[in-house]
């Protein structure tokens, strides 16, 4: 099934932004690059604030066609306004600035789906930064160090998503290492449909992931509080040159190394800046074949089923990350 998205209009959204502030919008434009929810910048002629933007979570704006997920699975489809505003509560009360909820509508009165008016953070996002204002990179990177720092420094009772754990409630499996095994190897299973490397591959693939887990030791303890995805694009920076988190829905209590993964793969050489002592290896190694594998199997099932506006981008992604992911198993084969 292909999904086409309906751009909303200023007619759409002025009854949510009467409600949420008794004003109505000049202009509605889309900010682009979401998959899971609709984004809009809503801009107003008069009052304090100039801007606002809404967040739509419906089937018609969630390019994934993936329907609502459990929420007691860590990794299920991270989307939803009970997401966001676990999420938003729980970074308010870490001093994490994320966008400051404005109005918020569970019940469905003025769209025919969960919205959310926040508050616009002006400027870009500190990808912008890191790519077009080098002299600016190394404060920023300064920054993100702390806001990391502040994060990972709060804790959780157990491993799950935020909206979970927060409300007293369990996740499923027994470890996040279990959990990341389990979704490695059906993200995997997807693949030698899709490419005939990764049909070959397969068993090598499998064995590499029951090798690198079983060296991983069992960890005792809470659980660190992680974004789940956090790539410079989820960073907002302001005019002052803060930083704020956004697309906060996954948002919960995991392994650290799960998150550093992904910030190495997606800051690059910045990443130095961003590290930090004490993170199990062994754990980084399986995480890193697991992120490479859902890297592959996440484009690839996302061009399936959505519209989403630069496919060879999402092709690009999925052909990097599967040529990583065999190469760990080349490079493992060198080794033996």
């Amino acid at each position: 099934m292909t999904v086409t998205r309906r751009e909303l209009t200023r007619a759409d959204l002025t009854p949510l932004s009467r409600a949420a502030l008794a004003r109505t919008p000049t202009t509605v434009t889309r900010i682009r690059g979401g998959s899971k929810k609709g984004v809009y910048r809503l801009t107003f002629d008069d009052g304090p604030v100039p801007t606002a933007v809404a967040y739509v979570w419906s089937p018609e704006e969630d390019l994934w066609d993936a329907g609502p997920g459990d929420p007691r699975d860590p990794f299920s489809h991270a989307s939803g306004l009970t997401l966001f505003t676990a999420a938003a509560d729980r970074l308010a009360a870490a001093g994490v600035r994320a966008p400051r909820l404005l109005h918020a509508d569970p019940t469905h009165t003025h769209l025919p789906a969960d919205v959310a008016l926040v508050e616009d953070l002006p400027g870009g996002t500190l990808e912008d930064l890191l790519d077009g204002d080098p002299a600016a990179a190394p404060e920023a990177l300064d920054r993100m160090a702390a806001l990391l720092a502040t994060l990972h420094t709060c804790t959780g009772p157990r491993f799950g998503k935020v909206a979970v754990v927060d409300n007293g409630g369990s996740s499923y499996g027994s470890s996040c290492e279990q959990l990341v095994v389990e979704r490695a190897l059906s993200d995997l299973d997807e693949l030698p449909a899709r490419d005939p490397r990764a049909a070959a591959a397969h068993p090598q693939l499998t064995a590499a992931i029951s090798t690198l887990a079983a060296r991983v030791q069992p960890r005792p303890g809470p659980a660190t509080l992680i974004h789940g995805e956090l790539g410079p694009d989820h960073v907002r920076v302001t005019p002052d040159g803060d930083l704020a988190l956004i697309d906060i829905e996954g948002l919960m209590y995991f392994d650290p190394e799960w998150e550093h993964v992904f910030l190495n793969l997606r800051f690059g050489h910045h990443y130095d800046a961003l590290r930090t002592d004490g993170l199990d290896e062994d754990r980084l190694r399986l995480y890193r074949l697991a992120t490479h594998l859902s890297l592959v199997a996440g484009p690839l099932r996302l061009l399936d089923v959505g519209d989403f506006h630069d496919p060879e981008f999402m092709r690009g992604i999925a052909e990097h990350n599967l040529r990583q992911a065999l190469s760990i198993v080349e490079r493992s084969v060198q080794r033996t």
